[in-house]
C-alpha cells in the first residue's frame, strides 16, 4: 500500500497549531487516517468537485489527493462555514 505524505498551506499549519489540544489531537489522528486511506473522506460536488471532506466532530478537513504520493490539505474549519471558505479560497487561487 503506497504511503502518502500530507502537504498543507502555512495558514492551515498555523490554524492546527492554535487549536485546542483535544481538537488538535483529533485532527492529527484524522490526518493519519487520511494518509492511510485518502478516499475515506466524502467526495464533494459542484464547485468543490475534486475535493474530499473528512469529519472531525464539528470540524471538517477539506483535502485533495494530488497524485499517488501527496495529499494537499486545502482547508480546515467548522462545518457551518468551511465549504463557503473553501470555495472562496479555490476561486482566489484560480484567478
Amino acid at each position: 500500500m503506497p504511503r502518502y505524505r500530507v502537504r498543507a498551506s502555512a495558514d492551515v499549519a498555523q490554524l492546527v497549531k492554535r487549536l485546542h489540544p483535544l481538537l488538535k489531537a483529533k485532527v492529527k489522528v484524522a490526518f493519519r487516517t487520511i494518509v492511510t486511506d485518502p478516499y475515506v473522506g466524502k467526495g464533494l460536488k459542484e464547485e468543490l468537485a475534486g475535493l474530499r471532506s473528512y469529519s472531525v466532530g464539528r470540524f471538517r478537513i477539506v483535502y485533495r489527493v494530488q497524485d499517488e504520493r501527496t495529499i494537499h490539505i486545502v482547508a480546515l474549519g467548522p462545518r457551518r462555514t468551511i465549504y463557503e471558505e473553501t470555495f472562496r479560497l479555490i476561486s482566489r487561487e484560480e484567478s
